[in-house]
């Protein structure tokens, strides 16, 4: 699946958003590892990034030319900055019109708004796949996130109260949302 989209951001500088390609490996792996180290709302740790430049390359390549899933990046001034995934819950019929989708972004350019922008993104993504219903998890504590999704009208299903468990944070409530495309 194809996506481009260039934006002005508020502070005047341009994002793009964009299928990430196999030449993104490296970068894209490097950009994971920094927000999963930022942050502990994210599924994993850094050390958990099990994939080389090679493996992640034709994975990329191989999510380039999916029909349904995506994997997109945003790029300012030729850095990723953040990125984004749609994928099949499961290859299954029955659920077959369900995808997940999740984003990070490097801690340095949250509250510009490029997290908004790749949900977008990834909204009209899975739209475009055909998906009707698209899912995520996220830490009830991480307030802004969860109000992000609200927004864009992703309704609450339910409630882990011991959905991850935080080497520093110990056990955090995971809430699941659904937004019905």
């Amino acid at each position: 699946m194809r996506y481009a989209k260039t934006v002005v951001l508020e502070d005047g500088m341009e994002l793009l958003v964009r299928n990430a390609v196999a030449s993104d490996a490296r970068a894209l792996r490097e950009t994971t590892q920094l927000t999963h180290a930022e942050t502990d709302y994210l599924l994993s740790y850094p050390d958990e990034q099990s994939s080389d430049d090679e493996q992640q390359a034709r994975s990329l390549e191989e999510t380039k030319r999916s029909d349904n899933e995506v994997e997109l990046v945003a790029v300012i001034d030729g850095r990723i900055v953040g990125s984004a995934g749609v994928s099949a819950v499961r290859s299954r019929r029955k659920v077959a019109h369900r995808a997940r989708f999740g984003i990070s972004i490097l801690k340095e350019y949250w509250g510009m708004g490029i997290g908004r922008l790749l949900m977008e993104a990834s909204i009209d993504c899975a739209r475009k796949a055909g998906y009707t219903q698209l899912e995520l998890e996220v830490v009830a504590d991480n307030e802004r996130a969860v109000s992000l999704y609200r927004r864009a009208g992703f309704e609450e299903y339910g409630r882990n109260p011991r959905g991850y468990k935080s080497a520093s944070a110990g056990y955090q409530e995971l809430v699941y949302m659904r937004l019905e495309l």
